[in-house]
Formats: structure tokens, sequence, C-alpha cells
């Protein structure tokens, strides 16, 4: 059976994660994060895709992006594979995969659950218990949100802006959310939607695109239709 396309909707934001192959370590010093940030950043731009929020663990990544058109985010995935992995290849003298097949996407419901996804990949290393707080990871977009430097692989978006008038004070009003942290119920939502491919948002959301794409996304009813009663037996 053929594999359902991935759902991308141009001009809507989506939650990326691409893992290393049977969850193997994909960035092994700082040079890998680098290297790897310098790719993302060209392909974004050439394919037109804005990247809001990311994190680089080291046996996966994470990103908040938005395509400008339905085929660009699949292409700059595909670019970032074609030079990020010969690379990493030659210089551990390594061979084979290195990412595990496709990557996963999550359609975002932008006004419910932007904000929350942007925390919810920046905070990935503190759930991880490698730093005591997202500002304690150098390979992340916090420190561009927070206002600890400029980043400009990360692309802000319009909701980033309504959180002030002010740089400093939407940084403030941003790393304020990010303190308040995250439920643990919206940590497995997110989670459960980016590794099942669906769309994170409600279901009135989620009917909502059903209507526009002509695709299923809720899960069909359970059990089997039902039966129309048999006519009668004629009468002898």
């Amino acid at each position: 059976m053929a594999r359902q396309p991935r759902l991308i909707v141009p001009q809507q934001p989506h939650h990326v994660i691409q893992r290393g192959n049977d969850r193997q370590v994909i960035f092994r010093e700082e040079a890998d994060y680098q290297r790897f940030l310098v790719w993302l950043k060209d392909a974004a731009r050439f394919y037109e895709v804005a990247i809001h929020s990311y994190v680089l663990m080291p046996n996966h990544l994470h990103l908040l992006a938005t395509p400008a058109d339905a085929t660009g985010l699949a292409l700059m995935m595909q670019k970032l594979g074609r030079l990020y992995v010969p690379w990493f290849n030659h210089k551990y003298e390594r061979t084979g995969g290195l990412f595990e097949g496709r990557f996963r996407t999550s359609l975002i419901d932008t006004d419910r659950y932007f904000m929350t996804c942007s925390r919810y990949i920046e905070l990935n290393p503190v759930r991880a218990q490698m730093v005591a707080g997202p500002g304690d990871y150098p390979w992340s977009s916090y420190a561009h949100h927070a206002g600890a430097k400029v980043d400009t692989l990360v692309a802000d978006h319009a909701l980033f802006w309504a959180l002030g008038n002010t740089p400093f004070q939407r940084e403030a009003a941003y790393m304020d959310m990010v303190q308040q942290g995250l439920t643990t119920e919206e940590v497995e939502f997110i989670t459960l939607s980016i590794l099942k491919n669906q769309p994170l948002g409600s279901n009135g959301f989620k009917t909502d695109l059903e209507r526009k794409t002509q695709r299923q996304i809720l899960p069909a009813k359970r059990g089997r239709p039902f039966a129309r009663p048999l006519p009668p037996l004629p009468q002898p």
C-alpha cells in the first residue's frame, strides 16, 4: 500500500522532527552543529521556508517552520540530507544512512498551539535533563527569543511580534511563557501528534482541514457499517 503524502499546507506553520537512524547520534561535536545550521539557513532561504524555532539535540532535531509552498519543506529537508550526511560520513569514516527515513511533520493550529509548540521545542533539552534552563543550551532558538543574541536563521512569527511593542517587551513576555513550562498533557499531545504525522489542533481544526484538503484526518469511526434489514421473504 502506497504511503499517504505528508499533509503540507503553504503559509501554515509545521512542527518537524528528524531522528538519527536507530536513534544514533547525528551531532558529535560543536563543529557538527555549526555546519548543520549553516546549511539549514541556506536551504531554508533557497526553498522559502521560514524557521521560527529550532533545537538540535544529539540524536534528533526539531523545527517549527512555515513553507511558502507545498514542496519547499520536503525539498529543504532533502537538501540538508544530501549535504550533511556525506559530510558527516566522511568526517567520521562511516558509511550508510544517518537519518531515520522520512522526517515527521505536524501541521499546527496557529492561534492555539504555535507558541506552545515553540516552547515545547526550546524546552526539549530541559526535559532531557541536559541543562537546567533553555538558556544554557547553545543549539536552539531560545537565545534569539530571549534577546541574548541575534540568530539570523530565525524568522520571527507575527504571534511573537504581538507579545509586545518593543524587543524588550517581547523578549520578557516570551521568557515568562517559557518559565511557566508546559503541562504533561500539552507535552503528550504535541509528542503524539508529531510521531503520528497528525495535525496539532482541535477536532474542529482537523475537520476544517479535511474539508479544505479532501483528506481523512480524524480517525474513522470504529465498527461495521449499519446493515439494512433484509426484505421479507415472499409468502407461498
